[in-house]
């Protein structure tokens, strides 16, 4: 840590011409009091720390720098900043206790810098400060406009972090980002570290090429050279930027993560380079596996503990996702010396063949390769040749490295690329951990299940299911419930999945919860799921379990959706849309895609329905997302028939029903059945309709879904004849009275309304409209309540809310008689008869009557003539109730 200083030397900066000019405009801003804030933010050794050096060496005024201190503690990196600024002890110790009050760190700073001349703070690794004082800084830099408590614009903050840290949000802030030199800067800096005498042209373009633009490892790789190696006449390590350079630049940043990111970083290098074929070697070499290297740390924590964090190694910056769901370094040198790091523990893991510093020999080049390794060997670059070869450390991984690699590469396809290679790549991983690491296999096993259902395929479920000897308890119960539901032995799948259920109180693990509320959800049980899965989220925001927070807000807000609670559902969705799309799990983002689609539908929100259902399909479909393709077709289907588009709403729905691998989802396929059949039924596609409904009969039979029986008398009453929908559609709205979901019944009432006017009797036909309309209206289901209103005018009912007590007053007295006589049946002719005016006078009042009253048609009156007189009736009520006391 230093003081108030100007630095001894400028430091030399190459390439920075960018981040300079930031530096100057923050200069600028806080010599004219206007103050500032600029982030600098680079991966270890890219040169954070000789920018804020030279930023202090060229500040017109008084710059302070302020480093992380060694100790730990809350407020410990705001002491550490007031002892620089403080001229004595009690002075810090006076602006920490203003600090921590309700002045705040700046009024603090403002209270220990003068006002004479401008002053700039540069605070360096920030992500090293603890919370509380990251806190404070970050409600200090709200206030550097000069507008704040003594003057704070005269100072300047320049601050830096890690790439990885994630900067506050502060206005007027900028962000500048370090990286990579170009071949000349780094031509540059290698000249000036070699004071005493340029390196030999070989040993220079070796250096620089390994490298790779990194100063911080380049200075490092020249430092432990000697001169003699410099010169040429000794050779060079093999490689030269090997374990010991990489300790030193990113040592730091490795031994402050957490052992189990450690270990995750590691194996995500092993995974990637165990993973490659041909063309990928040279980007696999540059991940740091080499002859001798070792495999997976026997006493890593299981799946459970290590695969959540990979999302967050995502979201933190230090791994990236890439396309189809691999994930990798955006920074080489970290895997290779994620792996250096742990490498010693793992060697009793490893059969390494080869020395650990040796190059690949050239006889280990593939097959299709050995002349571009031989030319590589002989132009002096072997470190080349290398990155053209198949590492030895590959096969020489044990199987419970390999299994975990694998598990590692299957978890990255699961959260965001094509769920069936997930699928494959997780039961690969249990194999090889099959009686070696018997938790992680379990997780392997259950996770390429979970893969497999979303893909929509049975047998793979049932692949991953099976031979799960490493299963107990619970996780067991669970296996043998699913696999017994799959293949349709129900007595014996709700015995054990009731047991998955009720026991989900004896355990706090929300991957257990998650997989009891799965339970409860095969069982029909929606209402228990959704507690269940309510009961696991809570649980994973207790435990910062941030990656799986994803996973139960999709399980969450599909259990809603089955329940009929639509807006939270909705409401669930969209916090885990976020949550998803933060940590890179797109394929938990499209699932939630497609509930608010499905929501949307509900609501009759045409343009949201698209916009998700899009959204949806563009990820399920790359992806092989069954299920989620599934939800989002059903969508757009109710949206459509929704709006009376029944025949576009048939045909979407068709492929949706069909079994087989070119049908919907098997477990959504009976659901979407009792929608087809109205839009089928609706555009004369009734065979189809009664084929569906046979099939919908037997499933509903089975009793794993509480609303099946209720749906299938509307579809019994909508391919009736006779006199018979009239029972169906009474045995309907009574079974869906004694399992909930209001929008499923208002539906049936809708058609049951829609089928007594058809028949010609609009008197019976008003009662069940007017209740579809109050449900739909509650739903905010938009659509379905116009729809629902046009039937209502259709039968001449009131179709609106509540009747405008003004409205017969707009009406003139000779418009108010033609509406009277007009609701009660009479034609044009006989009012015109009966109040001796002309039938086109008669014509002419009707049509000012319907403009003022906004009704469309005759058949309106009498509704509109009914609410006049209930709304008389009760004002009248109202008028005497005083007298009656």
């Amino acid at each position: 840590m230093s003081g108030a200083t100007h630095t001894a030397a400028d430091p030399r900066l190459y390439d920075r011409t960018a981040e300079l000019a930031a530096v100057a405009r923050l200069s600028a801003r806080t010599a004219a009091a206007r103050g500032g804030v600029l982030f600098v933010t680079g991966n270890p050794g890219e040169g954070r720390t000789s920018l804020l050096s030279r930023a202090a060496s060229d500040f017109p005024g008084t710059a302070y720098r302020v480093a992380a201190p060694h100790h730990r503690g809350p407020w410990s990196a705001a002491r550490a900043l007031f002892a620089t600024l403080a001229p004595t002890p009690a002075a810090a110790r006076r602006a920490l206790r203003l600090a921590r009050g309700e002045g705040g760190l700046a009024r603090a700073v403002a209270t220990l810098v003068t006002e004479a001349e401008p002053v700039l703070i540069c605070v360096d690794d920030l992500h090293l400060w603890d919370a509380h004082s990251r806190a404070a800084l970050a409600a200090a830099w709200q206030e550097t406009d000069g507008r704040g408590p003594g003057r704070p614009g005269r100072v300047g903050w320049l601050v830096s972090a890690a790439r990885h840290h994630r900067f506050p949000e502060v206005p007027g802030a900028e962000t500048v980002r370090l990286g990579r030199l170009t071949t000349a800067g780094a031509r540059a800096l290698l000249a000036e570290l070699c004071t005493v005498a340029a390196p030999a042209p070989p040993v220079g373009e070796r250096l620089l090429d390994e490298a790779a633009g990194h100063p911080g490892v380049l200075a490092a790789t020249v430092r432990r050279l000697t001169a003699a190696q410099l010169a040429g006449t000794q050779p060079l390590p093999q490689p030269a930027v090997d374990d010991t350079v990489l300790a030193e630049v990113y040592g730091g940043l490795l031994e402050r993560l957490p052992a189990a990111s450690r270990r995750l970083l590691a194996t995500v290098a092993v995974a990637v380079l165990a993973g490659r074929t041909g063309a990928d070697c040279a980007r696999a070499e540059t991940y740091g596996v080499r002859d001798g290297g070792g495999g997976v740390d026997g006493r890593a924590p299981s799946a459970r503990a290590s695969a959540e964090p990979l999302e967050g190694l995502v979201a933190d910056g230090l791994l990236r996702r890439r396309r189809g769901g691999a994930v990798g370094f955006d920074d080489p040198f970290l895997g290779r010396a994620a792996l250096a790091s742990a490498r010693p523990s793992w060697r009793g893991e490893t059969r390494a063949p080869g020395p650990a510093t040796g190059a690949t020999p050239s006889a280990d080049l593939p097959a299709d390769r050995p002349a571009a390794g031989a030319a590589a060997l002989a132009r002096g670059r072997g470190h080349r040749a290398d990155r053209l070869g198949p590492s030895a450390a590959v096969r020489a991984l044990s199987p419970v490295a390999r299994g975990r690699a694998q598990l590692v590469r299957g978890l990255a396809a699961l959260a965001g690329g094509p769920v069936m290679d997930a699928h494959e790549e997780l039961l690969q991983a249990a194999e090889l951990l099959r009686g070696r690491a018997p938790v992680e296999a379990s997780d392997a096993r259950f996770l390429a299940m979970e893969a497999a259902w979303a893909g929509g395929d049975v047998e793979g479920c049932l692949a991953a299911l099976d031979g799960g000897e490493d299963v107990r308890g619970t996780e067991r119960d669970f296996a043998e419930g699913l696999s017994a539901a799959l293949t349709v032995r129900l007595d014996d799948a709700r015995t054990a999945l009731t047991r998955v259920v009720t026991g989900d109180g004896a355990t706090d693990d929300p991957r257990l919860l998650l997989r009891a509320g799965s339970a409860a959800l095969v069982l029909g049980d929606t209402a228990t799921a959704a507690r269940v899965h309510a009961r696991a989220l809570v649980r994973a925001r207790a435990e910062h379990r941030t990656a799986l927070l994803p996973r139960a807000l999709e399980q969450l807000a599909y259990a809603e959706l089955r329940a009929g609670r639509y807006s939270r559902a909705a409401r669930t969705a969209r916090e885990g849309l976020r949550t998803a799309e933060a940590t890179g799990q797109h394929n938990v983002a499209a699932h939630q895609h497609a509930v608010l689609a499905l929501v949307a539908s509900v609501e009759g929100d045409g343009t949201a329905v698209t916009e998700h259902a899009g959204r949806a399909l563009a990820t399920a479909g790359p992806h092989g997302l069954v299920q989620a393709a599934t939800l989002a077709e059903w969508a757009l289907a109710r949206a459509e028939l929704g709006r009376g588009l029944a025949a576009q709403a048939a045909a979407r729905l068709v492929p949706l029903v069909r079994p087989g691998p070119r049908g919907g989802h098997f477990a959504l396929r009976m659901l979407v059945v009792p929608c087809f059949v109205e839009a089928a039924v609706a555009t004369g596609r009734d065979a189809e309709a009664r084929e569906a409904a046979e099939e919908y009969a037997a499933w509903a039979a089975l009793g794993v879904d509480g609303p099946a029986q209720a749906q299938l008398a509307r579809c019994r009453a909508l391919l009736g004849e006779g006199e018979a929908p009239a029972y169906w559609f009474g045995e309907a709205v009574r079974r869906h009275d004694s399992c909930g979901n209001d929008f499923e019944r208002a539906r049936t009432l809708l058609a049951y309304g829609t089928w007594l006017r058809r028949r010609r009797r609009p008197g019976d036909a008003r009662g069940p409209l007017r209740d579809a309309l109050v449900t739909f209206e509650r739903a905010a289901a938009g659509g379905w309540a116009e729809h629902t209103r046009s039937e209502l005018r259709a039968t001449g009912g009131a179709s609106g809310g509540a009747t405008d007590p003004a409205a017969p007053r707009e009406l003139t007295p000779q418009q108010q008689r033609i509406v009277r006589l007009v609701a009660r049946g009479a034609t044009n002719q006989e009012v015109a008869d009966h109040l001796s005016l002309s039938p086109r006078t008669v014509d002419h009042h009707l049509r000012g009557v319907f403009a003022r009253l906004g009704i469309r048609s005759r058949v309106e009156l009498p509704g509109v003539v009914d609410g006049w007189d209930a709304d008389r009736e009760a004002r009248t009520v109202a008028t005497a109730r005083p007298e009656c006391r």
